[in-house]
């Protein structure tokens, strides 16, 4: 195009010359900024990241996008703690309470596609302020809940909300550089672990004086000061340049640059502009439909292990004797409604569980960026799995801390690099999506665990068990046979690029420079 345009500017020159044609000399001065450029320096937002590298505004959006997942596990390790308190207080039988868990899980699994296709229609940021929002108000309503319908109620309109969460690694995803990306992701899933801890400290402090209402109202502090902050969040200029606002995302860019004390490219943005976006039918596209189906397998046995460990461990410390449990292979309550209150000790054990997440989430760092995402996952699997095994022993209840820890510890982890491998092997026109879609089966996955942790488990220990063993395994095969390894790889920008064989997103982008001249 270039060459065309020089040839074509040398000769209007010289008819200008020649012939004093002053239109001639007008069209070979257009002619010739047009050359200039097709002919500049050009750079894609991937190039960008890149030059600006990790810095002070990466470390403020990663406190952010923390605090939404501090929130989110603090709503999901509260059903662990409001379980057993309700079913005492208001003489629940095991179903209802199981049910309290559940509706949670419904409303999650319902909203997540929904805030999948928000954020990928719309905005990132939109999307993610809109629901921490929705949860925030839902969440203070609960606390005032005047008996079990409107809990339910209430608490499934929570779990609404929150479906949205993941959309927060969807957009800081979007702002990392290539080498730092698995990292900081897995980074950020250390805020969901300081939200588990601080719950429980939560709940060892306000349970014992205030009750479950005022837990309920305190566990929505971190949402209320992500809203406080959340209009400083800018928009992902990955989905700003596919939906055709590039100035705006240059602007970000800039932005980004300035506080990190680096400076943008030289030359002009380039991008593949994207219509269509967020359509279920793409991630069943030939090049995606193995993927998401393996992936959705994948979330929700990560959900239904991590949530079953969680629930698991108040039930089996509520036992008792856990030998003579093992030993009759099941819990039978004397009657139907027969409880106990967490005590001191329940709280400590929980929290000393609880900390799994720590180490877990270490064990997986140092793993995701050396083995792979595919590897790490399927380790995760498998050791969840042998931990699981020694509990169909007569074991003590150290043994069981013990063995419960270390399980929790490597499905967390698990779970965090899940998180780190879908939003790279889905491009930016359907990755928020993706991420919906898989959250909803993961939150399938948690719908139904409480009834296989704290219903099944009452008819037999060995059948529970074994359900959480025989997931784990067919998870961790299905990590291994995942088509896509994602080390290293830049993020896609659209489908265009898989169709060229795997190629970056700036190859693709480099392809469409001519289209977008011509545009300009």
């Amino acid at each position: 195009g270039a060459g065309l345009l020089l040839e074509l500017g040398n000769k209007l020159v010289y008819k200008e010359k020649e012939e004093g044609d002053t239109a001639a000399s007008h069209w070979a001065g257009v002619l010739a900024v047009d050359q200039c450029v097709l002919l500049t320096e050009t750079f894609t937002v991937d190039d960008a990241l890149e030059a600006i590298g990790f810095g002070k505004f990466q470390w403020k959006i990663s406190f952010l996008t923390g605090l939404s997942w501090v929130a989110d596990a603090m709503e999901m390790m509260i059903l662990s703690i409001l379980g057993p308190q309700l079913h005492c207080e208001w003489r629940l039988p095991s179903y209802k309470v199981a049910l309290i868990t559940s509706v949670v899980f419904v409303g999650m699994g319902i909203s997540s596609p929904i805030w999948g296709n928000v954020s990928d229609k719309y905005g990132r940021r939109v999307g993610l302020m809109t629901c921490m929002c929705w949860t925030l108000y839902y969440g203070l309503l609960s606390a005032f809940a005047p008996g079990y319908g409107w809990l339910l109620f209430l608490r499934g309109l929570v779990g609404f909300g929150i479906g949205g969460a993941p959309q927060s690694v969807t957009l800081y995803s979007e702002f990392l550089p290539v080498k730092a990306r698995g990292i900081c992701i897995m980074l950020i899933a250390a805020f969901w672990a300081l939200g588990a801890v601080f719950e429980v400290l939560l709940a060892l402090v306000v349970m014992p004086t205030l009750g479950w209402r005022w837990l309920l109202g305190f566990s929505t502090i971190p949402l209320a000061i992500f809203v406080c902050f959340c209009f400083w969040l800018p928009e992902s200029p990955r989905f700003d340049v596919l939906t055709g606002r590039r100035e705006k995302a240059r602007a970000t860019l800039k932005r980004i640059a300035k506080e990190n004390g680096k400076t943008l490219p030289q030359g002009k943005m380039i991008a593949y502009n994207q219509i269509e976006r967020g359509r279920i039918k793409d991630l069943f596209a030939p090049q995606y439909r193995r993927t998401t189906l393996l992936l959705w397998f994948i979330w929700f046995s990560n959900a239904f292990s991590y949530y079953g460990i969680v629930l698991l461990t108040t039930e089996l410390f509520q036992a008792g004797d856990l030998c003579g449990i093992t030993r009759g292979a099941k819990i039978e309550p004397d009657c139907s409604l027969e409880c106990r209150y967490l005590t001191s000790a329940d709280y400590k054990d929980l929290l000393w569980t609880t900390l799994a997440e720590f180490p877990g989430l270490l064990v997986v760092l140092l793993l995701v960026d050396y083995i792979g995402r595919k590897k790490s996952m399927a380790l995760c699997f498998f050791m969840f799995f042998l931990c699981i095994l020694p509990l169909y022993a007569c074991v003590g209840r150290i043994a069981l801390t013990v063995f419960i820890f270390i399980a929790r510890a490597f499905i967390s982890g698990g779970y965090q690099v899940v998180f780190v491998y879908t939003p790279e092997v889905f491009p930016t026109e359907n990755r928020a999506l993706a991420m919906g879609t898989s959250s909803a089966t993961a939150r399938l996955g948690a719908l139904i665990t409480p009834f296989v942790a704290q219903v099944l488990l009452r008819k037999s220990v060995y059948l529970t068990l074994s359900v959480y063993c025989g997931f784990s395994l067919l998870a961790g095969v299905a990590s291994l046979i995942l088509p896509v390894e994602t080390l290293g790889r830049n993020l896609q920008e659209s489908t265009v690029d898989q169709e060229a064989g795997g190629q970056t997103a700036a190859t693709t982008s480099q392809s469409n420079s001519t289209t977008d001249s011509a545009d300009q």
